[in-house]
């Protein structure tokens, strides 16, 4: 969304609590990609709400506003009238996301039809695989985005919260600009290496920007990831894994289950990833202009293992342009503390 950018360093500070009978409690309130960050005073990130699904409550009597997720009016964001600025902010991003949804109905017709022609649906969807195929199709890029800020909540309760800092955010930014990705999330554990989600972000262990000297060994690792990916899509092998009634769920009502997420995020937790052949891997680092030896390196110390990518360094002859400056690259070393 080209709308988020004008809003990627804006706060404020607002009440927010979690039901109905929870204390009110003062947040930070910042714009994510594709969500809304609700963090405690000490920046570390208590939710995020998808900007898809922010509904606007009635306005409080001393004036501003209020914010709730579809569905659950107990958990409420309320911001008082000085921080209008983000009350103008989510009102913008809310309506940007509404112009991009699918025309209204789309899931909703496809749902009907299936149901009142289930011999044409056998007939079409017979094969898991025509199923996926068909899903792949017609779901928009807002609810892929919908279901990997979901599936990164399951990951979070095996992996932790994101680490996250003000000062490190300039380093993620630079870092998902250089590589392509939507965004980049540091994760105190679970994850091995990296993990895209669908929608584009992409899940990086915290070892990969603390244990290295130069951002080139995690940028590496994102362009690895994605490579891995490119002949089958993270929606795809989400959406295989779980099978033809939870992809005719996702078809039918727009959401997957929560016991589908749940599943698929302790698969790709425990699942090591497979290698990327260095012809694959090269013109990728190529195009990003970032070098492949740091990265063959940080996989195999000894360059042994990973010579072809040592050896063929598209960078090698050349100094591309830093990843981000090393102000930035110390503060994101930084961004899980101790």
């Amino acid at each position: 969304m080209t709308a988020l950018s004008k809003y990627d360093r804006l706060e404020a500070t607002g009440l927010w609590r979690a039901s109905a009978e929870a204390q009110r409690r003062e947040v930070i309130v910042s714009v994510g990609d594709a969500t809304l960050v609700i963090s405690d005073l000490n920046d570390r990130a208590i939710t995020h709400w998808s900007l898809a699904a922010v509904e606007k409550g009635d306005p409080p009597s001393k004036g501003g506003a209020t914010f709730h997720p579809d569905g659950d009016p107990d958990e409420v964001l309320e911001l008082g009238p000085d921080e209008a600025a983000m009350i103008d902010a989510i009102d913008t991003l809310r309506r940007a996301v509404e112009r991009a949804r699918p025309k209204p109905g789309r899931l909703r017709w496809l749902g009907a039809a299936i149901s009142v022609s289930a011999v044409a649906a056998l007939a079409i969807f017979w094969l898991p695989g025509a199923l996926v195929d068909h899903a792949m199709r017609v779901v928009p890029a807002v609810k892929e985005a919908e279901i990997g800020t979901a599936l990164l909540a399951q990951i979070e309760r095996v992996s932790g919260q994101p680490c996250s800092s003000i000062e490190a955010r300039p380093g993620l930014v630079a870092l998902a600009g250089r590589t392509g990705a939507a965004r980049v999330v540091i994760l105190p554990g679970g994850v091995r290496e990296a993990l895209l989600l669908p929608g584009g972000t992409v899940l990086l262990n915290r070892a990969l920007v603390e244990d290295y000297e130069e951002p080139d060994v995690a940028a590496g690792y994102i362009l690895a990831e994605q490579a891995r990916s490119a002949a089958k899509p993270p929606l795809r092998k989400l959406l295989e894994h779980a099978g033809s009634r939870a992809t005719a769920t996702l078809l039918t009502t727009g959401s997957l289950p929560a016991h589908t997420l749940e599943t698929y995020a302790e698969d790709q937790l425990s699942n090591l990833a497979r290698e990327v052949p260095a012809e694959a891997l090269l013109p990728i680092f190529a195009a990003a202009s970032v070098r492949s030896t740091p990265y063959a390196r940080a996989r195999d110390i000894s360059g042994e293992a990973t010579l072809s990518l040592i050896e063929a360094d598209p960078m090698g002859a050349q100094t591309p342009p830093p990843i981000m400056v090393d102000r930035d690259w110390l503060q994101l070393q930084a961004i899980c503390g101790n």
